[in-house]
C-alpha cells in the first residue's frame, strides 16, 4: 500500500504531530491527499520549545490545521517517578489527550510516525499505542526512515535532514524523579550547545553533572569550544563532562 492509498481510503483523521521527520511527512501526505484531517501537537515539559516552532512551520507550510493541547505529563505521578516503562505511561497520558480532543473536533482515528526502521517488539510506547488503537500508515506502507527522509526532501520539507531527537526525559538515568526544572535545565544546556554549532548531541543527566555527547566529527568543536560550553553549562548543573566514547549518528 502507498501512502497516498492509506489517506484516500481514510479521508478523515488526526495526526499525533512532535514536529520530528516521521509525523512531519504524514502532515505533508494528510494534507496533499486527505480531505478533512488536522494534526495534534502535545506541549508539556517534554518537549523543547523548538519542535513546537517546527511544528508550526511544518502545518502551515502544508496548510494543515494545527491544534497545540497544553499537558503538565509531570502530574501524573508514576510518569514523574521515572520507571522502567515511564515511556508508556507517558504516551498513554499524550495520546489519550490526542484522541480525546480528536473526537471532539470529529476526527475518528489518529496516526502516529511510527515507521518501518522502528522496532515495534514490548517497548512500553509502542504498547500504549496498541491499547489505543493509534495506527501508524509509515510502518503499514513499509516505509523505512531512509524512505521518510527520502520522500521529505522530495516534497521539500525542512525536517528531511532534522536529526532524530527523543524527549527530554530520556536524558535522565531510569528511577531519578523528573522535574520541571531539572527538564528546564537539560533543554537549556542543548540550546546552549545548538547556539555554538554543535548538531545532533545529547546533554544527559548524571549524579548532578551534565554529561555532554556528541559526535566523533565535533569533537573538535567540543575542544575548540570548551571554555565557551563550560560557561554555559556550569550554571546550570554541578558539573560538566564530555563522554568519551563518540555519540553515534542519528538516522
Amino acid at each position: 500500500m502507498e501512502l497516498s492509498d492509506f489517506f484516500r481510503q481514510h479521508p478523515t483523521g488526526a495526526v499525533a504531530f512532535s514536529g520530528g521527520v516521521d509525523s512531519s511527512l504524514l502532515v505533508w501526505a494528510a494534507a496533499r491527499y486527505g480531505k478533512g484531517w488536522r494534526a495534534y501537537y502535545v506541549h508539556s515539559p517534554f518537549q523543547p520549545a523548538f519542535e513546537l516552532a517546527d511544528a508550526r512551520q511544518v502545518a502551515s507550510q502544508c496548510g494543515l490545521p494545527l491544534t497545540v493541547l497544553e499537558l503538565n505529563v509531570l502530574q501524573n505521578k508514576t510518569v514523574a517517578a521515572n520507571p522502567a516503562d515511564r515511556c508508556y505511561h507517558c504516551k498513554h497520558c499524550i495520546f489519550s489527550a490526542i484522541l480525546d480532543r480528536a473526537r471532539q473536533d470529529g476526527c475518528p482515528l489518529v496516526i502516529d510516525g511510527t515507521n518501518a526502521s522502528d522496532d515495534a517488539g514490548d517497548r512500553p510506547g509502542m504498547r500504549a499505542l496498541r491499547e489505543l488503537e493509534v495506527r501508524s500508515p509509515l510502518r503499514e506502507c513499509g516505509l523505512t526512515k531512509a524512505d521518510v527522509r527520502r520522500l521529505s526532501r522530495e516534497a521539500g520539507l525542512p525536517t528531511w535532514d532534522k536529526p532524530a531527537y527523543a524527549c527530554l526525559a530520556t536524558r535522565v538515568p531510569t528511577g531519578t524523579a523528573l522535574t520541571a526544572e531539572l527538564l528546564r535545565s537539560v533543554e537549556a544546556a542543548e540550546t546552549a550547545l545548538a547556539e555554538l554549532g554543535f548538531r545532533d548531541f545529547r546533554v544527559r543527566v548524571r549524579h548532578g553533572l551534565a554529561l555532554v555527547q556528541v559526535t566523533q566529527d565535533q569533537w573538535s568543536l567540543a575542544a575548540a569550544r570548551q571554555k565557551e560550553l563550560l560557561e554555559r553549562l556550569r550554571p546550570l548543573f554541578e558539573g560538566v563532562a564530555l563522554d568519551l566514547t563518540p555519540r553515534a549518528p542519528s538516522e
